[in-house]
């Protein structure tokens, strides 16, 4: 092998894996939608059909679920998740600004996607407003002044390094909750193990989501049920006091994109279309705010 193949085979190599494009179909202003840890694309199959007739939808699976390639060696930080996300938008080559929805640690990926891709002298960013559904925020528990969300925050911690550290203990739950779920919403299996365990870790455990979603210069929309039971109580309270941040409580809804959910989340996503198209003379639906379908 000469040195130049070795050098080829090398940038091969660091070349971040295409995600695997679930969905990609409708007209109009692209929303992309990215799912959450232990998940695929068919988390959204409340939402693509509600969102298709006036945009082109696109939903990917996340390294190392669904479909997409799970790469040996790899350590599911943030950043691995972001350059795969990030190379599999290039290779669509869109032309206008999109909307990146996130649901759980999607919620993640898609704000630092923003936060780093965010508008540069030369050049416009491709993100024009960013949705997380559902997102998991766990400030540091040292960094929380009340001392009961500093108790539910560590609880929820504690409880993902239990999940971690017993394996066999967390795929058999995992299998009898995937039972009573459709076919791709849940799974945590030996096939995708090391993806949930290392992005656990690295991603949700270790976030830097609050501080992302502070840098962004796009307006944020934060949608998520009351009877989400992986939002802690209080951990909301950073982000919602933040001037470009909508936040959206869905009454009888838990984690999952329920229709009622997914008929809210529609609506967030269109009243931000067409604010975009009237221009800043759209009002922007206060803090807190029902939207329809919620």
């Amino acid at each position: 092998m000469t040195w130049w193949t070795a050098l080829i085979e090398r940038l091969r190599r660091r070349r971040p894996p295409l995600l695997h494009v679930a969905t990609d179909e409708g007209t109009g202003p692209v929303v992309i939608l990215v799912h959450g840890i232990a998940s695929s694309s068919v988390t959204f199959k409340e939402v693509v059909p509600l969102l298709a007739p006036r945009h082109r939808v696109i939903a990917v699976d996340i390294l190392g679920f669904g479909e997409s390639p799970a790469p040996e060696g790899c350590e599911y930080r943030l950043e691995d998740h972001v350059e795969s996300l990030d190379a599999t938008i290039r290779s669509l080559k869109l032309r206008e600004p999109f909307t990146l929805v996130g649901h759980s640690l999607g919620s993640l990926i898609v704000t630092r996607f923003a936060a780093q891709r965010r508008g540069r002298a030369s050049r416009r960013s491709p993100v024009s407003r960013v949705v997380l559904v559902g997102p998991p925020v766990y400030i540091s528990p040292s960094d929380i002044g009340d001392r009961w969300a500093r108790a539910r925050v560590s609880a929820y911690l504690r409880a993902y390094d239990f999940l971690r550290q017993n394996k066999d203990f967390t795929i058999s739950n995992a299998a009898i909750i995937s039972r009573l779920l459709p076919k791709g919403i849940f799974e945590i299996s030996e096939r995708n193990w090391t993806p949930f365990a290392k992005s656990l870790e690295h991603c949700i455990e270790s976030q830097t989501l609050v501080s992302d979603i502070a840098s962004l210069r796009v307006p944020v929309a934060v949608v998520y049920g009351t009877l989400d039971a992986f939002i802690a109580p209080g951990s909301m309270t950073v982000i919602e006091r933040m001037r470009h941040v909508t936040m959206h409580r869905i009454d009888a809804n838990d984690h999952l994109i329920r229709p009622r959910l997914a008929r809210a989340l529609v609506g967030v996503i269109d009243a931000g279309a067409a604010e975009e198209t009237a221009g800043p003379s759209v009002e922007r639906p206060s803090n807190a705010d029902p939207v329809p379908g919620g």
